[in-house]
C-alpha cells in the first residue's frame, strides 16, 4: 500500500510538472531541471533522484571487486539489477534488506570517471544514470586494498637468502563473507606491440587458499606453480566469497597491488636465479632492439628538486618515492624524492620520472642503479586507455618494472636495462613561467609585473587562443558594506574539450569546493582524479592543483578568507597569453593590455589600472561559472559581468589614528608591504594581511626555485679510471683518477662555466710509455755490439802483424 501511494505521489507530480528526467539527466528542461544544480537551487524535478543517481562509495579500484550502493533511489526487493559500466561491461547487482541497490564494480583497464547504467529489470532497460570512479591501485589508499606484508621479501622470494613464510592482510568490510577463497591472477599481454591486435589480459591461474576464515590475514609457505601457471611472472592475489566458483569474474573482492610474483617461478628460477634473470634479461633486450625508440619524445626531467617539486603543471610526485613520506626509495636506492611527468607522450604513450638525492641534484643512470628512469609505458596509463601500453599500471609493469627485476634486481645486469632506459639529463628542460593573483586580489604576471584590481566581477585571468586555455577569476566584495575592496572567491577553467573545473571558497565553511561540470567532487576518498582531459589533485581541503595536457598547472590555495590561484605555463605558451596575468614574453612594458589591444600607459595609476582590469570582464556567453544559488545568478549571471558600480578605494588610507596602524606596521614589511598594508588599511582585516604577506613571500620562492639553471651535461669516467662528483650544474667540478699502472692524460679536474661546457680537456688514462727505456737499452746495447767488434777486428789486426818465431831465426841469420 506504502509503495502505491509513492508510485501514485510521483505520477502526480509528473504530471504537475510534466517532465521527467529519465534519459534526461544534466539537462535543464522548461518546467523542472535535471541539472546537477536544480538541488540547490530547488528546481529539481520530482524524480531527479530517482534517476540521476549518486552512489556510495564513490570510487575503488581498477581491478573491480568493490561493492557501492546507490543513495536516495527507490527498488523493490524483487529488483533484478544490472550494473552497466562504460556502456559494455555488465555486472550483477543485488538489492538490501533495506531497499538500496548494490553494485559491484567490474575490472576496467582504465582510471577516472566511468559512465554507469543501472537496470532494475535484469538489463531490459537502463533508466538510472551515475557514475563510477576507476583508481589506479597505486594511488588507493590501503584501507581499500589487500597489503602484502614486507612486499620486498615477496618480490625476491626464491633468491638467494630469501625464504619462508608470505603473509597478506586485508580488511574484512572488503568481503562479505564468513569464508573467503585466496586467489592467484596473472596478467600478460599478447599479440605484436603497437598494433591493433595488442591486448592485456588478466586471467585467474588458481587459488592458494579455500574456505578461508575471513579473519583478515592469510599465510603460506609458496611452492612452485602447477599446470604451467609458473610461466605467469606478474599478477595479484584477490580475496572473494567462498560462494563464488573460481576464478569468477566481477564479484566482491579485495585485490593486492600488482607484483612480480617470484614466490611461485619455476624450478630453474629457484635453482639458479641469477642465470634465470639473465636469460630473461636477454631476451628482453633483444626485444628493445625490435621496438620503437621513444626517447626522443619524452619531456626531459627538471635540473634540480626545487625545480621538479614546483613545475606542478607538469610533474607529480612518484607515489614509490616521496620525500614526505620518508623517501622509501625501493627502486632508487640513494635518491630521496622522485617525480613523473604528468602526461603520457603523444605517439608511444610513454613515461618519464625524475629521482634527485638529498643535495637536490638530478641522480642519473650513468652513475648510480637509483637514477631517473624513463618507461616505455606510462605508470599511470593515458586516455584512452584500456590497450597496451596505456592501461595503467599493467603495462608499465611489463614492459619497466619486470625488465628491472630480470636486469638488475635477480641479476647484477644493469647495464642492459639502462642501455634502454637511460636517464634523460635536463639540458633541454625549460622551466615554466608563473603568475599570482592573491589578497584583495593583487597581481604580479608572469612578466613579474604588480599591481592591485579590485573590480567586482568576472574576469579573464588568462586566455590563450593557440593553446585554447581559458582560465576566470571571480571577485566579490570584502565583508562589510563599508569596506572598498574586493577578494578572488573563485577560479574556473578549461583547455579546448576538457572538462570544466572551478574551485570556489565553500560557502559557510573553512574549506575549497570543486566543481566537475557544475557538480560538486568529493575528495573524502580519493586525493587525485583522473577527468576529460585535466587531472585534479586535492591532498588536503585548501589546496587544489589542476593539470592540462598543455603542461599548464594552476594552483589554488585557500588563504583565510579569499583564494591564492598560482599559474604555471610552459614555454610553449610564449607570445601567446591575454588577460589580468599579462602577455608571457618577457617583455614587462606590454603585460598590461586592454582586451582591445590597447596598452596602459601608466602602470602606477590605479585608476587607469581599474580600466585595464574592467576590459577584462568576461563576455556573458563565455563565462565558465557555476549558478547555483539565488545570489550568484542575481550577482553575476542577470547582470553585466563587471559591476560598475562598484568603486574601490584607489590608495591606502594615511591615518595615524586609525587602530589598524600598528599592526599594519608589525605585520607588513619588504617588497609586500603595499599589498599587505592595503589589506588590513583598507581591507579591514590583519589576518588578510598577514595571508596576503605570506603568498606574496610563497610566490618569490616559487620564482626562486623555477630560475633556469646551466647545466653541462653527464661526465663520463675515464676507462680504466673514475670520477668524483655526480653534480653537472654551473660551478660544480669533477675529478678524475687513473686506476693502478695508468697515468691520467687531460684534466684531472673538470668545472661547468657559465657557457655550459666544461673547462678543460677530456680525461683518460693511459699505460705510461716504454719507449724511452727501451731506446736507451738499444742504444747501450749497440754501443756494446760496436766496442765488441771494435776490440776484436783490432785485435785480429795486431795479431796479424806480429812474425813467428822461425820467421824471427831466419832474419837473424840472413844478417
Amino acid at each position: 500500500m506504502e509503495k502505491f501511494t509513492l508510485f501514485f505521489l510521483l505520477m502526480v507530480l509528473c504530471r504537475t510538472h510534466g517532465e521527467k528526467c529519465e534519459g534526461k539527466c544534466g539537462q535543464q528542461l522548461d518546467s523542472c531541471s535535471c541539472h546537477p544544480t536544480c538541488g540547490s537551487l530547488k528546481s529539481c524535478c520530482s524524480d531527479y533522484k530517482e534517476f540521476c543517481i549518486d552512489v556510495a562509495p564513490q570510487s575503488g579500484s581498477i581491478m573491480g571487486g568493490t561493492d557501492f550502493y546507490v543513495l536516495e533511489a527507490n527498488f523493490n526487493q524483487t529488483s533484478q539489477i544490472v550494473c552497466r559500466f562504460n556502456n559494455e561491461t555488465d555486472t550483477e547487482g543485488y538489492v538490501d534488506d533495506s531497499g538500496r541497490a548494490h553494485c559491484i564494480s567490474p575490472l576496467l583497464y582504465q582510471t577516472g570517471w566511468i559512465p554507469l547504467l543501472i537496470s532494475s529489470d535484469n538489463g531490459t532497460t537502463f533508466s538510472r544514470t551515475g557514475a563510477w570512479l576507476s583508481v589506479h591501485t597505486g594511488k588507493l589508499s590501503s584501507e581499500f586494498k589487500a597489503l602484502l606484508v614486507n612486499s620486498t621479501k615477496w618480490q625476491y622470494y626464491g633468491t638467494p637468502g630469501v625464504g619462508g613464510y608470505l603473509q597478506m592482510t586485508w580488511n574484512t568490510t572488503l568481503v562479505n563473507a564468513d569464508k573467503v577463497n585466496i586467489e592467484v591472477w596473472g596478467y600478460r599481454e599478447t599479440g605484436e606491440p603497437y598494433s591493433d591486435v595488442w591486448q592485456g589480459e588478466m586471467e585467474y591461474l588458481y587459488s592458494l587458499a579455500k574456505d578461508h576464515p575471513n579473519n583478515g590475514s592469510f599465510s603460506f609457505l609458496p611452492k612452485i606453480a602447477e599446470n604451467g601457471f609458473a610461466s605467469w611472472e606478474l599478477g595479484s592475489l584477490r580475496v572473494s566469497s567462498s560462494s563464488y566458483p573460481d576464478g569468477i569474474r566481477n564479484v566482491q573482492a579485495a585485490w593486492t597491488e600488482d607484483h612480480a610474483l617470484a614466490w611461485h617461478l619455476e624450478q630453474k628460477f629457484k635453482d639458479n636465479s641469477t642465470a634465470w634473470a639473465l636469460e630473461k634479461c636477454l631476451a628482453w633486450d633483444q626485444l628493445e632492439n625490435r621496438l620503437p625508440n621513444f626517447l626522443n619524445e619524452i619531456i626531459d626531467c627538471p635540473c634540480t628538486l626545487a625545480q621538479a617539486r614546483a613545475d606542478t603543471g607538469r610533474f607529480h610526485t612518484d607515489y614509490g618515492c616521496d620525500i614526505e613520506k620518508g623517501s622509501v626509495c625501493t627502486y632508487h636506492p640513494g635518491s630521496v624524492h622522485c617525480v613523473r611527468a604528468i602526461q603520457a607522450s603523444p605517439q608511444y604513450a610513454a613515461g618519464q620520472q625524475c629521482c634527485y638525492d638529498k643535495t637536490g641534484a638530478q641522480v642519473l643512470t650513468a652513475d648510480s642503479i637509483g637514477g631517473s628512469t624513463p618507461d616505455r609505458a606510462h605508470d599511470w596509463g593515458s586516455p584512452p586507455f584500456r590497450k597496451p601500453p596505456r592501461i595503467p599500471g599493467l603495462s608499465h609493469w611489463v614492459y619497466d618494472v619486470l625488465s628491472f627485476y630480470y636486469c638488475c634486481l635477480w641479476s647484477d645486469n644493469c647495464h642492459y636495462y639502462f642501455k634502454h632506459r637511460p636517464s634523460s639529463d635536463c639540458r633541454r628542460y625549460q622551466t615554466p613561467n608563473s603568475a599570482v593573483v592573491f589578497g584583495d586580489p593583487h597581481f604580479i604576471t608572469f612578466d613579474g609585473v604588480r599591481y592591485s584590481f579590485n573590480g567586482k566581477g568576472e574576469y579573464t585571468l588568462v586566455t590563450s587562443a593557440d593553446k585554447q586555455l581559458t582560465i576566470q577569476g571571480r571577485t566579490e566584495p570584502v565583508d562589510g558594506s563599508a569596506i572598498k575592496a574586493t577578494k578572488m572567491s573563485a577560479v574556473a577553467m578549461r583547455e579546448a574539450s576538457s572538462d570544466i573545473i572551478e574551485v570556489r571558497l565553500a560557502s559557510g565553511q573553512n574549506r575549497l569546493e570543486v566543481l566537475h561540470n557544475q557538480k560538486s567532487l568529493s575528495f573524502a576518498e580519493q586525493t587525485w582524479m583522473d577527468l576529460q582531459g585535466v587531472f585534479v589533485f586535492s591532498p588536503t581541503p585548501s589546496n587544489v592543483t589542476v593539470m592540462f595536457p598543455s603542461g599548464a598547472g594552476v594552483e589554488v590555495r585557500q588563504r583565510g578568507e579569499t583564494l591564492t590561484t598560482t599559474v604555471l605555463l610552459p614555454e610553449e605558451f610564449k607570445d601567446s597569453t591575454q588577460g589580468l596575468l599579462g602577455k608571457m614574453n618577457g617583455d614587462a612594458k606590454d603585460d598590461l593590455a586592454l582586451s582591445n589591444g590597447q596598452l596602459v600607459k601608466n602602470q602606477s595609476d590605479p585608476e587607469e589600472l581599474f580600466d585595464f582590469g574592467a576590459s577584462w570582464a568576461v563576455p556573458n556567453a563565455s563565462a565558465l561559472f557555476t549558478y547555483d544559488s539565488d545570489y550568484l545568478r542575481e550577482t553575476y549571471y542577470f547582470v553585466p559581468r563587471h559591476d560598475p558600480t562598484f568603486i574601490p578605494a584607489f590608495s591606502i588610507p594615511e591615518n595615524p589614528e586609525d587602530p589598524l596602524s600598528d599592526q599594519a606596521a608589525e605585520i607588513c614589511s619588504g617588497e609586500s608591504s603595499p599589498f599587505c598594508r592595503y589589506d588590513i588599511l583598507v581591507g579591514r582585516s590583519p589576518s588578510m594581511g598577514n595571508e596576503t604577506r605570506r603568498s606574496f613571500q610563497s610566490h618569490i620562492t616559487l620564482v626562486e626555485d623555477l630560475k633556469p639553471v646551466i647545466t653541462c651535461g653527464w661526465l663520463p669516467p675515464p676507462i680504466d679510471g673514475k670520477k668524483l662528483g655526480t653534480t653537472y650544474l654551473q660551478g660544480a667540478s669533477v675529478q678524475f683518477s687513473c686506476n693502478d699502472g695508468y697515468t691520467l692524460k687531460g684534466s684531472a679536474e673538470r668545472v661547468c662555466q657559465e657557457n655550459a661546457q666544461w673547462s678543460g680537456e677530456e680525461a683518460s688514462c693511459v699505460v705510461p710509455s716504454k719507449l724511452p727505456g727501451i731506446l736507451a737499452g738499444s742504444i747501450v746495447g749497440a754501443a756494446t755490439l760496436i766496442l765488441i767488434v771494435t776490440i776484436i777486428v783490432l785485435q785480429f789486426r795486431k795479431q796479424k802483424r806480429k812474425p813467428s818465431k822461425s820467421e824471427d831465426s831466419s832474419i837473424t841469420e840472413g844478417l
